[in-house]
């Protein structure tokens, strides 16, 4: 960035289209970048990028560096903390998404967690933010098409020149997760699946499942069929079969439609049927 582009910037999506799969939350570019210490996680997808300095990073049981071209991809309700480290001024550039289908197009892509990534210098994925704040700031992007239009762009990005560390595992347990979390990609709809079920498809004990979601994803293992199940959810409710509530409840795992609704309203703050017609 120039002297100019120096200042803080902030863009917030309050208004944006929200029958877009994909949209984005919030970006901006912070020259001093403060010290967050987030003990339920951020409730979006989250991407922090360094433009200078360093910061350090605490994630999943991790603590890792965040130098010049490198960036973390942090998932929904994940446990983190970020801050400074070293004596230059550390800055950042970050942008938070979401949407019926912002889970599924993360999968898609290959991100199954949080991942820190890195890249070779010059290249278009460091720069493609700061573009899109510099776009925003002379164009304005009141409806948040413009801004789902770039984060399209960077995830397709980030999947392309995003480098993960080589070697053995940055999140070595969530790797001894995968086998069990893409079985649950396919058995979510099991209404019978629970934390028994998860347990002994991974060969382990219930309670150290659980310590391993815990360090993963910063929640039990049950609270991520929950989650999973309402992720489906939400991407049937607003797709075009149209489904009735009662039909998506029995596809996504609920016995019990009352129940369901229940569930979906407390983690979403509204009914299903409200949800549908904000998408």
């Amino acid at each position: 960035m120039n002297r100019s582009e120096k200042q803080k910037r902030h863009f917030l999506f309050a208004g944006a289209e929200p029958s877009l799969p994909i949209v984005v939350e919030s970006i901006g570019y912070n020259p001093t970048q403060e010290t967050f210490d987030r003990a339920e996680g951020y409730p979006c997808f989250h991407w922090l990028q360094t433009t200078n300095g360093e910061g350090v990073i605490e994630v999943a049981g991790q603590k890792l560096a965040l130098p010049v071209n490198t960036g973390i991809l942090l998932f929904p309700h994940v446990k983190h903390y970020y801050a400074p480290s070293g004596e230059e001024q550390w800055s950042t550039v970050y942008i938070t998404f979401e949407g019926p289908q912002a889970a599924a197009f993360v999968t898609l892509l290959g991100f199954r967690h949080s991942e820190w990534f890195r890249w070779e210098e010059g290249n278009e994925l460091g720069a493609h933010l700061e573009g899109m704040l510099n776009a925003m700031q002379q164009a304005g992007d009141r409806s948040g098409l413009d801004a789902s239009s770039g984060l399209y762009r960077f995830l397709i990005l980030l999947k392309k020149h995003g480098q993960i560390r080589t070697g053995a595992s940055l999140f070595q347990h969530m790797e001894k997760l995968n086998p069990l979390l893409q079985w649950l990609d396919r058995h979510y709809d099991d209404p019978a699946l629970g934390l028994p079920e998860m347990a002994e498809h991974l060969g382990v004990s219930a309670r150290y499942l659980n310590v391993l979601f815990r360090r993963a994803f910063g929640m039990t293992a049950y609270t991520y069929l929950i989650r999973l199940r309402l992720t489906k959810a939400k991407e049937l409710i607003s797709g075009p079969e149209r489904l009735s509530i009662t039909q998506i409840a029995q596809q996504v795992g609920y016995r019990d439609v009352s129940h369901f609704i229940a569930v979906f309203g407390k983690a979403e703050g509204m009914t299903p049927e409200q949800f549908r017609k904000l998408h």
